[in-house]
């Protein structure tokens, strides 16, 4: 299916136009401002839908425009007025379809018709386009990628955790000292020898104090016994009972025994801090037994699942490659890697020469445009002559209608625009007056 006549009055800077193509390539062509993008947008307003259309395309100074498509199996007509825009799709034989949008959707391709569209897209706008056409739609690719991702996310997670296990054993191995092991100590025991000794001690400090005392009295009385003597005659019968006291605090003394020697408390202490010393180490080897034994129970799950990861991984990577493998492409040649990037002949597309991703885009798009075998290039003049024959010699053969935008100052070359209508078409002067409505 192809354009068979295009009417157009008013859109963007066409004042009237009614072309009627012939050849595989319609040349649209003259000076800038003339109208030539005009005529391309004109078809692309028709048939693309609201999405696609300009927010302003009546000229300027006009109320209302209109394109008319005659696509042989189907008539195309859209009308807009400053308030609304209509579409009609006819039959033939007249017959209107109830959904016209949806019939002309169904014969658009996603690259809008434009062959240059491809090459002038990212790498990643590349892979995307080309994974659809080929049939991996709905981000079959990506899906794989991000399975295969979020396994290796996970799976590296499960290899942190095992390694961490891994280094606590390793550590605890280092802690547990055999000569340690040892049964628990009965520390109150101790604590009440250490007690009675203290006890002890204290009865002992208690009785030096007291013949300390007794000593000191002895000296008091000493002295009052020389005072007495020095008041002899007056103080007779009181020396005499001095010296009872004397006799009877010597008589005390004479009777103490020896206190024995202080025990040594400092050496209980000690053993009182050794005891709870191995106990604490026996605490905690138990301790460190038993959190080795979680470990232990807590490794072997995880390093199951990092190899479930790890299969995982490796079954995403291969549906991929099947999917890849599966694919038929569109042009010879052409192909996917396995991260989903676009190949030509083995190597990333941009590597390609221009000539060949000229003739890659130009197969991309007419595949991509099976029904309405209509092509459109808005920047023809970019294209040098080689490019321009490559373009119409792969047109022609496959049976495709390309209509190409050039600017050209001769007036000679396809169907000539001047202030928004056709003034000439390959050299020849248009003689019939402006299309009304």
């Amino acid at each position: 299916m192809k354009i068979i006549s295009l009417q157009a009055r008013n859109v963007k800077r066409l004042t009237a136009v009614d072309i009627t193509p012939t050849g595989a390539v319609v040349q649209i062509t003259g000076k800038n401002s003339s109208g030539k993008s005009s005529v391309l947008d004109a078809i692309y307003f028709a048939l693309s839908g609201e999405r696609a259309i300009d927010p302003k395309p009546i000229r300027t100074g006009e109320t209302k425009a209109s394109v008319r498509l005659d696509l042989g199996e189907f008539i195309v007509t859209r009308r807009w007025t400053e308030k609304a825009t209509t579409l009609t799709v006819e039959s033939e034989h007249g017959a209107r379809y109830p959904s016209p949008q949806k019939l002309l959707d169904d014969l658009l391709g996603a690259l809008t018709f434009d062959p240059l569209e491809f090459s002038r897209m990212d790498a990643g706008e590349q892979a995307a386009t080309l994974q659809s056409l080929v049939g991996l739609r709905g981000g079959l690719l990506d899906a794989f990628d991000r399975q295969a991702q979020d396994a290796y996310y996970a799976r590296t997670e499960v290899n942190r955790r095992v390694n961490s296990l891994t280094e606590q054993l390793t550590q605890i191995a280092r802690e547990i000292v055999p000569a340690m092991d040892c049964s628990l100590i009965d520390v109150s025991e101790i604590l009440e020898k250490m007690q009675n000794a203290s006890e002890f001690n204290a009865a002992i400090a208690r009785q030096t104090a007291a013949q300390e005392a007794d000593r000191r009295e002895l000296g008091l009385a000493q002295e009052r016994v020389g005072e007495a003597e020095r008041a002899l005659a007056a103080l007779q019968q009181q020396k005499e009972l001095y010296e009872k006291d004397v006799r009877r605090i010597s008589a005390t003394i004479e009777a103490h025994r020896p206190p024995p020697a202080p025990m040594d408390v400092a050496a209980l202490r000690r053993e009182v801090q050794e005891a709870q010393s191995t106990n604490q180490v026996r605490e905690m080897q138990e301790h460190v037994r038993q959190a080795r034994q979680r470990i232990a129970d807590e490794l072997a799950p995880a390093k199951l699942d990092a190899e479930t990861l790890k299969q995982t991984i490796s079954d995403a990577q291969l549906a991929k490659r099947a999917a890849i493998a599966a694919v038929t492409f569109p042009v010879d040649g052409l192909s996917l890697s396995e991260n989903g990037a676009v190949l030509y002949r083995g190597l990333p597309f941009e590597q390609a020469s221009s000539a060949e991703q000229l003739r890659v885009s130009l197969g991309i798009a007419m595949a991509m445009n099976p029904k309405l075998r209509v092509l459109r290039v808005k920047d023809g003049s970019l294209l040098d002559e080689d490019s321009l024959k490559l373009i119409a010699g792969m047109v022609e053969l496959a049976d495709y209608q390309l209509w190409l935008e050039r600017v050209d100052s001769s007036g000679r070359v396809g169907i000539v625009m001047h202030d928004g209508a056709v003034v000439a078409v390959d050299g020849e002067a248009m003689t019939h007056p402006p299309l009304t409505e």
